[in-house]
């Protein structure tokens, strides 16, 4: 992913359970998000906001992203959590039910009041949103937004789409995620997997992620980490092509040609800034 660092498992972490935020740091997530809003009850907030800069110091080290997710404009803990974001210091903060660029711009706003100017990631997780996603990915400049979000499970609640067979549903609107999130330069995360038993069905969907363009997937359980950096990373296939990409065209007698032949197929210098990113990811 040129221009970010890998985000293939992205775990979220209640900020209120103070055992998981301890174990998180050693699980090789490649980004952690402290979470203020949907896993933590109303009455414990306050709690968890003021213990939230504790538990993003825990982490440094661990060679993760360390975000945190605030609650969502318009509710009663967004101001208090949007203040708070300077002192908590995350390197990303999570805004939650974005619904379009003014909704994006005026949480940004909030938070460059209260001195926090970072980098924000986005969540896509109700019909309007998906509606709007050409206008939020016009906007991300100015709100410095780096990731797109897919809320798969607010979204296949507000589409009032049945259990069996509400990831085929979603397709549609994931595809339309990940197009936004390359058209403005952001990564796209694919939504949880809420099964966190089901190793199996939470492979394959992982791998159908990946084949849709995600760039990792968000998780709800330690035990997805390992499975989601797996499946997100390129294969021993698509990596013998990159080499093989990378040496046709860094041989002198393809000096200067803009399309070459490699395994009988033509290659073009897009296919060298693909191999070059493959194999970047896999150092990762």
């Amino acid at each position: 992913m040129s221009g970010h660092a890998p985000l293939r498992s992205v775990l979220f972490v209640p900020a209120d359970r103070a055992r998981a935020i301890e174990k998180a740091a050693g699980l090789g997530a490649d980004a952690l998000i402290l979470d203020l809003e949907d896993a933590i009850a109303p009455e414990a907030k306050s709690a968890a906001r003021q213990a939230a800069r504790g538990a993003l110091e825990s982490w440094r080290g661990a060679g993760a992203v360390r975000a945190v997710r605030i609650n969502a404009l318009g509710t009663d803990g967004f101001e208090a959590d949007a203040a708070a974001c300077a002192d908590i210091a995350p390197d990303a903060v999570v805004i939650p039910k974005v619904e379009g660029a003014a909704g994006l711009m005026a949480a940004r706003e909030a938070l460059d009041e209260g001195g926090y100017r970072g980098p924000v990631w986005a969540m896509i997780e109700t019909p309007l949103a998906v509606l709007r996603l050409a206008e939020i990915a016009a906007a991300a400049e100015d709100a410095r937004l780096q990731a797109l979000i897919a809320g798969t499970n607010d979204l296949s609640a507000l589409l009032r789409l049945p259990p069996e067979g509400a990831r085929a549903a979603m397709a549609p609107h994931l595809a339309a995620i990940v197009l936004a999130a390359r058209a403005c330069g952001a990564a796209a995360l694919d939504g949880v997997f809420n099964a966190h038993t089901d190793a199996d069905g939470f492979a394959a969907e992982a791998r159908a992620g990946r084949a849709m363009g995600f760039d990792g997937k968000t998780l709800i359980h330690p035990s997805q980490v390992g499975p989601a950096n797996a499946a997100f990373a390129p294969t021993e296939a698509e990596l013998d092509w990159a080499r093989a990409v990378q040496a046709a065209f860094a041989d002198p007698a393809n000096a200067g040609k803009g399309a070459i032949p490699v395994r009988g197929e033509m290659a073009e210098r897009l296919h060298l800034d693909r191999a070059r990113a493959m194999l970047k990811a896999a150092q990762s």
